[in-house]
């Protein structure tokens, strides 16, 4: 990459920052199309936009056209800081907050994904709570995998975490909320969904294709502690649900997103008495620096919500 000197960009400006924001909801929409939805201004715009921000940097950033949108190998670089630059704005922002002894601002929530069906999951009445409590400060909610959220707290990106338990990192601060019971299901063409047989045991399942997640988790370890070969990875929950509706893999899926599949006959939990594990629900923040008011105040809320 291009280094960035005074005459590629010089000082940095509110218009900048106002391109670059521009710039990363272009990326993460995957598309000048999509972004004119989420930013609300017509895709002329957003184009001019992305052009001005390539000239004040003076770099082609993405290439668009009859291919699609791809960023280049500069725009990738330039993301990544962007994420970097537009966090420690918020968190600048925050900390004047702070200052003034007010809330406001915005605050980015990660969530594992299928965590609303989980009747012990309490993090709607969490929202309420901070949203009465605080109701200048302005809610993002995103669906994530675990690794994402992890990385997004750690880098800034998002504030709050809740994510399934797997490991620990001192980089992190942990603050335990709800648990959800994971079951093996099949798919109503598979072999085993007549019923299993006697005596069906966890190394009796290396017989059958498994659905597993493709990153570290609970759902890895267990496929790796009982020796079960993936013969097929997903990302998310719903990945592991279409494998297992296939009929041709097991996989584990909590069992309150799975009931609806079950109660209109299309896969039901085998031997749910032993191939079943418990997977709690932790919070995450940075361990250090200190998290904002706006932050402690929605773990609060978190806290609260749970101890019912």
């Amino acid at each position: 990459m291009k280094p960035i000197g005074k005459s590629a960009l010089g000082q940095l400006s509110d218009m900048d920052i106002r391109l670059l924001r521009v710039f990363k909801s272009v990326v993460e929409c995957g598309g000048m199309a999509a972004a004119e939805l989420d930013l609300n201004i017509g895709i002329s715009t957003v184009s001019r936009h992305i052009k001005d921000l390539e000239t004040r940097l003076g770099l082609t950033l993405c290439r668009r056209g009859r291919a699609g949108f791809a960023l280049s190998a500069e725009g990738e670089q330039i993301y990544t800081e962007t994420l970097r630059l537009l966090a420690g704005a918020d968190a600048f922002r925050a900390r004047v907050d702070e200052i003034h002894r007010r809330m406001g601002g915005q605050l980015h929530i990660a969530v594992f994904d299928k965590t609303a069906s989980n009747p012990t999951s309490q993090l709607g009445a969490a929202i309420a709570l901070f949203s009465d409590l605080a109701p200048e400060v302005s809610l993002h909610l995103h669906v994530a995998p675990l690794n994402a959220i992890e990385r997004g707290v750690l880098d800034g990106q998002f504030q709050v975490g809740v994510i399934p338990g797997h490991r620990s990192s001192d980089t992190l601060a942990y603050d335990e909320l709800f648990a959800e019971t994971m079951l093996l299901y099949c798919g109503a063409e598979h072999a085993l969904f007549a019923g299993e047989p006697a005596g069906l045991k966890w190394e009796d399942l290396r017989a059958h294709r498994f659905a597993g997640l493709g990153y570290h988790s609970p759902n890895m370890d267990i496929s790796q502690q009982m020796h079960l070969t993936r013969q097929a990875t997903g990302y998310d929950q719903e990945s592991i649900a279409t494998l297992i509706l296939s009929g041709r893999y097991l996989g584990f899926l909590p069992d309150h997103y799975a009931q609806a599949f079950v109660q209109t006959g299309r896969m039901r939990a085998v031997h749910p008495e032993l191939l079943n594990y418990a997977c709690s629900f932790f919070s995450i923040v940075r361990a250090s620096p200190q998290a904002s008011r706006v932050t402690r105040a929605f773990q609060d809320c978190l806290r609260k919500a749970h101890a019912v």
